[in-house]
């Protein structure tokens, strides 16, 4: 594959371009990298020697195993703020981050080549038609990296972390088989705002970090802990051995979420599957099981709208 133009699409160098990490700072757009730096698109070795234009972005052929189902996932994050959380957190190594041709200007995109640079993490571009063949979500707005999975945590280290900072318990989130990755993505994204410390996921029978979870969650995912436990009942038994009062969110339970009494111990809030809610085993190892008052005229709410009102009230209560 031969070297892009320099600035991609009219982009300018961004040598001596100030602002910090938040996207502004007057920086120019999506440009090439200024002197002295690789090129995105060149042959060869970069810094690391690491084989820069390589295909290590290829989806899995059909039919084949993806390595996803053998842990967390999140091998290949698609989408601008994703990528740019991924570079800027460094809780996992990024292995390359690819770019489609023609894209205009944006701070977002001179950040997220900067910080690939600092890390020294291999770039290139290719064509749009090359780069929508990798790509697996609806909308990856030309710029998708591979990383190393997602580091998964043990159930009881999320249970007894105490924040550092402020002394404040754990605050976890257990997710009762929620397949649809959109809702996922959203619900991590949610959880991450509202200071949720730990995300527990089922082995089996749930979506994973896929990409399309991993752009909806437009990079909670890099600041979340996360594990994997084989089964939520067990789980919660668990945690409750560990002093950790579980509270799960049904749509059928008497109990108003907004009636919750909860202080400072640690706490963690379970949200059901789409359809059918919390199952039946789940339901009975809870220490409390509640509801969201519902006053319209329909008879419930997405899990990711559920889970982020619940988040959110289970934070305020807890200050």
């Amino acid at each position: 594959m031969s070297p892009p133009k320099q600035g991609r699409g009219g982009r300018r160098s961004s040598s001596g371009s100030g602002g910090g990490r938040s996207g502004g700072g007057g920086r120019g757009g999506p440009k090439g990298p200024p002197r002295g730096r690789s090129k995105p698109g060149s042959r060869g070795a970069d810094r690391s020697g690491a084989r820069v234009g390589a295909p290590s972005a290829r989806p899995p052929r059909a039919g084949a195993k993806a390595k996803s189902d053998r842990g967390l996932g999140g091998e290949q994050v698609e989408g601008r703020q994703s990528v740019r959380e991924l570079l800027l957190a460094g809780r996992r190594k990024a292995l390359e981050v690819v770019f489609s041709s023609g894209l205009d200007d944006a701070p977002i995109l001179d950040d997220i080549i900067d910080l690939a640079d600092e890390n020294k993490v291999p770039m290139r571009e290719i064509s749009r038609g090359k780069f929508d063949a990798l790509t697996r979500t609806e909308s990856s707005q030309g710029v998708l990296a591979m990383a190393q999975p997602v580091p998964e945590h043990d159930l009881d280290d999320l249970a007894r972390a105490v924040d550092p900072v402020t002394g404040q318990n754990p605050f976890l989130l257990l997710v009762d088989g929620v397949t649809d990755p959109g809702n996922l993505g959203a619900l991590l994204r949610s959880a991450e705002c509202a200071g949720v410390t730990g995300v527990i996921l089922p082995k089996h029978r749930a979506v994973h970090l896929s990409p399309t979870v991993t752009k909806a969650a437009a990079g909670a995912i890099e600041h979340l802990p996360m594990g994997l436990v084989a089964g939520l009942p067990a789980a919660i038994t668990r945690l409750r051995e560990l002093g950790v009062w579980v509270v799960g969110l049904d749509g059928a339970a008497d109990d108003s979420l907004f009636d919750l009494n909860l202080a400072t111990e640690p706490v963690a809030l379970v949200m059901g599957s789409e359809g059918k809610g919390l199952s039946r085993l789940v339901a009975q190892r809870c220490d409390s099981v509640v509801s969201i008052p519902l006053r319209g005229a329909l008879g419930s709410l997405n899990v990711s709208a559920a889970g982020t009102l619940a988040c959110y009230e289970v934070a305020r209560r807890r200050r």
